[in-house]
């Protein structure tokens, strides 16, 4: 997974069970859901690596166990040199500064008793950033870099629309001068016409201070046009990782082929003549996966060897990883 910058998050064989049934009638005792099985990819310093994939395919808990909000089952994620997943609560704690996330809804992810000024300045009060006198000064300047008037430091959550709120929230996790931050989802609950302004500030925010995102959306075209590199999961697992262009201009993976084919071209006549792959089935349950691919129970390709052997996600072409025997 080759880039000329530094890899700054490595994550390797990342898993997260969550455990199901109780053993009296409501499932088998040892059953797990198998939310994020095995996923490996590396996040490179300033770079925008995007995570795609259905509604479930486990791209929101593969962010979180990153940042240690769900202890992973297993696996490593290596930042700044060390394993978070081993790491103490004192340790996790001072690296914690570094790391950063953007929840999905501006609105939930807000205290709604606290006033603007007390969530921003909140972590620089726990990790005594700076001195109490500059914590006023420091929090005008973050909310006039995310385009919010400073003299609204004293209003609260409600008072504010969805946009507004998700730069509120974009604030709160630049406050301790993160090098990466997730980026779960952040205008999917977001009218259309604030989202361009939201993915705008973010790109303005990378550029100015250096930052890293993995970026977690099931839009195809803000993944395309935010994201360096792109990761396509089904089932818990990353099938395919390449760069934007490759992505979208020569998908190798059966399944990533299936969900370009729904991007809407806006040319009527080509959109006419364009084979709309429709993929057959319901996605399998994480709690009990196909034997062999994920994929082999809805793939219009499968073959017998697909229902027997896992594919492994390897190297196919500079720069390009799939999970598929056949391409």
């Amino acid at each position: 997974m080759s880039s000329e910058k530094p890899v700054l998050v490595e994550v390797r064989n990342l898993k997260k069970y969550f455990p199901v049934g109780t053993g009296f009638g409501f499932g088998s005792r040892g059953a797990a859901v198998k939310a994020v099985d095995g996923v490996s990819f590396d996040v490179h310093k300033g770079e925008t690596l995007g995570l795609l994939g259905e509604s479930g395919c486990g791209k929101t808990t593969a962010g979180r166990a990153i940042l240690q909000l769900y202890r992973p089952t297993s696996g490593e994620v290596i930042f700044a040199g060390k394993d978070l997943a081993k790491l103490g609560r004192k340790e996790l704690r001072t690296l914690r500064r570094r790391i950063q996330m953007v929840f999905q809804d501006p609105y939930s992810s807000l205290n709604p008793r606290a006033s603007v000024h007390e969530i921003v300045s909140e972590p620089m009060r726990i990790h005594k950033l700076c001195p109490n006198a500059e914590i006023s000064e420091r929090v005008s300047d973050l909310l006039n870099k995310v385009g919010l008037n400073p003299r609204y430091a004293n209003r609260f959550p409600h008072e504010f629309s969805g946009g507004q709120r998700q730069r509120i929230a974009i604030a709160r996790a630049l406050a301790l001068d993160p090098d990466f931050i997730v980026c779960d989802e952040p205008i999917s609950a977001l009218d259309v016409s604030i989202q361009a302004q939201i993915i705008n500030l973010l790109e303005d925010l990378q550029d100015e201070f250096n930052l890293t995102y993995l970026f977690i959306s099931h839009d195809l075209s803000m993944v395309r046009h935010m994201s360096h590199r792109v990761g396509v999961m089904y089932l818990g697992k990353i099938v395919e990782l390449t760069d934007r262009n490759q992505l979208y201009g020569n998908p190798l993976h059966p399944y990533t082929k299936a969900l370009l084919s729904a991007i809407p071209v806006h040319d009527p006549e080509i959109e006419a003549g364009r084979n709309r792959i429709i993929l057959e089935g319901d996605v399998p349950s994480p709690a009990n996966p196909p034997r062999g691919c994920n994929f082999n129970t809805r793939c219009p390709a499968a073959k017998p060897r697909c229902f027997e052997e896992e594919p492994e996600l390897r190297m196919v072409s500079s720069n390009t990883w799939c999970a598929c025997h056949y391409v």
